[in-house]
């Protein structure tokens, strides 16, 4: 495996970049080469911020040679716009949360990926959490048993000018509103522990917000294919926030975790790795309950580092774009069913549109 670092690009500088920024020039094994960004001011703040180059346009970044892999950072509804030439020009691809906005828009990059033998992982960096990882690994190593339940609340506070400062976060069909926009992380997490879902049953209001048209607050029935069920209640409306709160429960075993920090972790088979366990967290990152920047960037550069070794090691990015592409379906069909008032089942269409 080389030692040499890998050539990174940024596309789209705008609230998300600067943990992508931070995270791509405190990796080991990663290196900004340049940016851009039709937005100069905001282009030269994270230049000034994190180095690299000013690409004269995003045709120009993906000309360089030194640029392997692309982070898509732009509005939700645009990111197939830019991560399929990024992918045609034989770059690798980070694309930041949800994958898009149309399930077909996602198989098109993955479709993308797939005909230029390259990479293509999506910006769910939550995954790598170390609690997270803990709980995956007790589920595969059929700790809990049987899964009867799996719940995700997220309960954030956000001001209308977080709404207001881009055009497309007050628009849903761009990729706005507390369900695809915030709890996106928390759902996928559901997904990726607890498996497949087959229904949705999903309710949307607007509690703080109302000089924005979406909805601030959700809550929703899951309903998983192995049979055990869950439930979302994300918010932006609730001040001051809290660090979101995940709870698995089985037959034989319960974890409950609030941000980094596992609360619970309870099992029949009491194991003494446990006790190490159970102390995850303390004096942990920051989890986003409070307010737009109020995160680490230690996550994202889980997500730079694992993406150079699945290139190294020529295997899949531990978050591709096939697996989460599933989160995006129950994202979208938790807006199906508010919007039906009644549930609804996966798969869905892949020209489904809300």
């Amino acid at each position: 495996m080389s030692d040499r670092k890998m050539g990174f690009g940024v596309v789209g500088c705008g609230l998300v970049s600067q943990f992508h920024g931070a995270a791509i020039v405190n990796s080991q094994k990663a290196e900004l080469i340049a940016a851009t960004d039709p937005n100069e001011e905001r282009l030269d703040k994270f230049i000034e911020a994190y180095g690299g180059e000013k690409a004269a346009s995003f045709e120009a970044l993906l000309a360089d040679d030194r640029i392997e892999v692309v982070n898509i950072l732009t509005p939700n509804a645009m990111h197939a716009d830019f991560a399929i030439p990024a992918l045609n020009a034989r770059k690798h691809v980070i694309v930041e949360k949800p994958p898009e906005m149309l399930l077909s828009k996602t198989d098109e990059m993955i479709a993308a990926a797939d005909a230029n033998d390259r990479k293509l992982a999506i910006s769910l960096q939550v995954r790598f959490r170390e609690s997270i990882r803990a709980i995956r690994n007790a589920i595969d190593s059929g700790r809990f048993g049987k899964l009867l339940e799996g719940d995700a609340y997220m309960k954030w506070f956000r001001p209308t000018d977080y709404y207001l400062m881009d055009d497309w976060r007050s628009k849903r069909g761009q990729g706005a509103g507390v369900t695809i926009q915030h709890a996106f992380h928390y759902i996928d997490l559901l997904h990726h522990l607890m498996g497949p879902v087959k229904v949705v049953d999903a309710r949307m209001t607007n509690l703080a917000h109302p000089q924005v048209q979406l909805e601030d607050t959700l809550k929703a029935f899951l309903y998983f294919e192995n049979g055990a069920e869950g439930v979302v209640e994300a918010s932006t409306a609730l001040w001051p926030g809290r660090p979101p709160r995940i709870e698995i429960n089985g037959a034989d075993g319960t974890a409950i975790t609030e941000g980094e920090i596992v609360l619970t972790w309870d099992f029949r088979d009491d194991r003494p790795e446990d006790e190490h366990i159970r102390q995850i967290g303390r004096g942990s990152v920051a989890a986003g309950g409070t307010g737009a920047a109020d995160l680490s960037y230690e996550e994202h550069m889980w997500l730079i580092d694992d993406m150079v070794d699945a290139i190294n090691e020529d295997r899949d990015p531990y978050v591709n774009a096939r697996n989460a592409r599933h989160s995006l379906e129950i994202a979208l069909a938790m807006y199906l069913s508010a919007d039906a008032g009644k549930p609804v089942e996966l798969p869905l269409p892949a020209d489904v549109t809300i």
